[in-house]
């Protein structure tokens, strides 16, 4: 060991291992560990930050805790957003289990317009009802457009299973009132109990009209519910009859008849299984604009501007009462007018207005 040292210009003895380590100003400031290993002040500070929870990543950036932070809070949101999905999931899951054994009515069925020269023999006539569409789901009562009818629990006590189609009806030439009744969110119990629910299809049953009707007449048989009715069937021979029932139904201040096709299965959307009967023809159309009126009417509403869905525009003049003329219907509005026939153009003959449709 004598022979293969040297002395330094310090006056320190350096052995053969010192001199095959040249001096650097890293060696002016290091240490050797346990390990044998010389340690700089580098080496010193970098394990101080390990000790403090330092970490090298997998590029060989050293991570401390205040870097692992945003880490930490991704893997907490995506936690957070996994639990959120499955709780949904789980509720989703939950209402189909619920909902399990009450069957799903279709769409509703819309009607088409008589013709003569049809074979009315095939054809179930009743009264057409000026009322609101609605449909009993098993459950609760929903509108035309599927939106929940927020009647009072008595009004629907009784009422069977099976998804029932029909009118909810105050009487004859009530549909302003009782349209006011059935929008309202917060039903009104003394508003609803001049209310009936009048049935008039199964939409679920798989029948034709013919076993329908029966079956309608077997729920009823019993004992209908307090607030229920099935709406009356009958048969005519022929065109001449079906006029004459007509009349008869207009004279008592009715609004038309339907027909129902003994042979149809319930079919959704607009079909001729299914069809009015009116000595004038209805339709809607949408509110475009208010035009004022002139010399009685000054400072109320003229009439409306509507266009029809496949785009045609005309005025609606005629049919208004004066609070409907004060309190006319808003811009964007679906009204339902009555008409004789259209011109060579597609505009509607002597149209005037009936009433605004619910937008339920």
């Amino acid at each position: 060991m004598v022979r293969s040292a040297t002395v330094d210009t310090t006056g320190r003895r350096r052995t053969r291992a010192h001199g095959r380590q040249p001096p650097s100003l890293s060696h002016c400031f290091s240490r050797v560990d346990m390990t044998g290993r010389r340690r700089t002040r580098a080496h010193l500070r970098d394990d101080a930050r390990r000790d403090r929870g330092a970490e090298v990543d997998t590029t060989g950036w050293r991570r401390t805790r205040a870097r692992r932070r945003p880490d930490l809070a991704a893997r907490v949101g995506r936690d957070f957003a996994m639990r959120r999905f499955l709780s949904i999931t789980l509720a989703l899951l939950a209402a189909q289990a619920g909902a399990a054994g009450q069957p799903e009515p279709p769409a509703p069925a819309l009607a088409g317009v008589y013709r003569e020269g049809i074979d009315l023999t095939r054809y179930w006539v009743s009264e057409k009802l000026d009322g609101v569409r609605a449909r009993w789901d098993g459950a609760a009562l929903r509108s035309r457009r599927g939106n929940r009818l927020h009647a009072p629990p008595w009004f629907v006590e009784g009422f069977p299973a099976e998804p029932l189609d029909g009118e909810l009806w105050l009487g004859r030439g009530s549909f302003e009132r009782l349209s006011g009744v059935v929008r309202r969110a917060v039903p009104d119990d003394d508003a609803w109990r001049g209310v009936r629910f009048m049935v008039f299809d199964l939409p679920a049953h798989p029948a034709d009209f013919d076993g329908r009707l029966r079956r309608l007449r077997e729920l009823f048989a019993g004992g209908a519910p307090p607030h229920a009715g099935l709406v009356e069937q009958f048969r005519v021979a022929d065109h001449a009859g079906l006029m004459a029932a007509l009349d008869r139904i207009v004279a008592l201040g009715g609004e038309g008849l339907m027909l129902h096709d003994g042979r149809a299965r319930y079919r959704a959307g607009r079909t001729n299984d299914l069809l009015k009967v009116k000595r004038h023809e209805d339709a809607e159309a949408v509110v475009v604009a208010h035009l004022p009126g002139r010399g009685k009417y000054a400072g109320l509403l003229g009439s409306l501007l509507v266009e029809t869905p496949d785009g045609r525009r005309f005025r609606l003049g005629s049919g208004f009462s004066d609070e409907e003329r004060r309190r006319p219907p808003p811009v964007g509005a679906t009204v339902t007018y009555k008409h004789y026939g259209v011109t060579r153009n597609g505009i509607p003959r002597f149209a005037s207005f009936l009433r605004v449709r619910p937008e339920s």
